[in-house]
């Protein structure tokens, strides 16, 4: 029996590169002053997903919420195995915190036939971990948090294994269900060649829209082109499906800033400084002389 998987991912910073100009004033993430990378367990997500494809068969269409460049997230997605891609980008959206990016993504997912919903614990700009359980409560399914294993799946009845800190728990849910995916559960999949060769030229239309401004400077020219171009993406399987919160008939008090109870008390700055420090020769006797000073001072024992 096939089913139809939808996994969630996000375009994030790279916190591993985080500087002082990483937030702004408000509070809200200076997205401009970082590189912008996959979310790390959404990639996890992802191969659960192709994994249950692989065994049952089926569909894995990638949905994602955020700004235009968002795109190249799902075209690693379709370059790893995903059949769809879908991006929901619309200024509206701007500043919405997990309540308002929840109901928006919920929309989005309605829209869409599904069994499994699949995403990331958490986000590593954010790591609240709270997407994924308001989206199952709004979606009205059952979750499953923290699986780092899936088991089976026979008769719409999945079963999966859970992280629950001191030890596991292997649990059974009736489809639908949204798991959310921690990093231990596989390892995912490089890109494959033909499909990186296919889909390195599917584009968006806000893409194919930016694209054809820059090849002319005639507005009406630029439209024909761009309407030309998406009809041939569209042809071969390569252009990518683009929502706005009109195409999933959102109610915009609950998105971006008005639907986010979430506000910011207080911005703190921590830099860690050195008191001292100690030059250590590179050499044997240098590091047995610092081994027994950690040790007389109560650093190691």
């Amino acid at each position: 029996m096939a089913y139809n998987l939808v996994v969630l991912v996000k375009q994030v910073p790279d916190t591993k590169r985080i500087t002082g100009e990483a937030m702004n004033d408000d509070g809200t993430v200076n997205r401009s002053a970082l590189p912008a990378i996959f979310n790390p367990e959404d990639l996890n997500a992802l191969e659960m997903a192709l994994q249950i494809k692989d065994t049952h068969g089926g569909t894995v269409t990638v949905l994602t919420m955020g700004l235009p460049a968002a795109a190249a997230v799902l075209r690693e997605a379709l370059y790893r195995g995903a059949d769809d891609a879908i991006l929901v980008t619309d200024r509206r959206c701007a500043a919405s915190d997990t309540l308002a990016t929840s109901y928006i993504l919920s929309c989005a997912v309605k829209k869409l036939d599904y069994d499994i919903v699949l995403c990331g614990r958490q986000a590593i700009d954010g790591d609240t971990a709270q997407v994924g359980p308001q989206l199952a409560e709004k979606l009205g399914i059952t979750q499953i948090t923290y699986v780092e294993a899936f088991v089976g799946l026979q008769d719409r009845v999945i079963e999966a294994r859970r992280n629950i800190g001191n030890g596991w728990q292997q649990v059974r849910a009736r489809l639908p269900v949204l798991l959310t995916v921690v990093g231990e559960a596989n390892e995912p999949r490089v890109a494959a060649a033909k499909r990186l060769m296919k889909y390195k030229k599917a584009l968006t239309p806000i893409e194919v829209d930016t694209l054809a401004k820059t090849r002319s400077d005639d507005p009406s020219a630029a439209a024909r082109a761009a309407k030309s171009m998406a009809g041939q993406l569209e042809s071969r399987g390569l252009l990518i499906t683009q929502w706005d919160l009109d195409d999933l008939e959102a109610d915009l008090n609950w998105c971006g800033q008005s639907g986010s109870p979430t506000k910011v008390h207080r911005i703190q700055s921590v830099v860690l400084t050195a008191r001292q420090s100690k030059d250590i020769e590179p050499c044997q006797a240098g590091i047995d002389d610092l081994i027994h000073e950690l040790i007389s001072d109560k650093v190691i024992a």
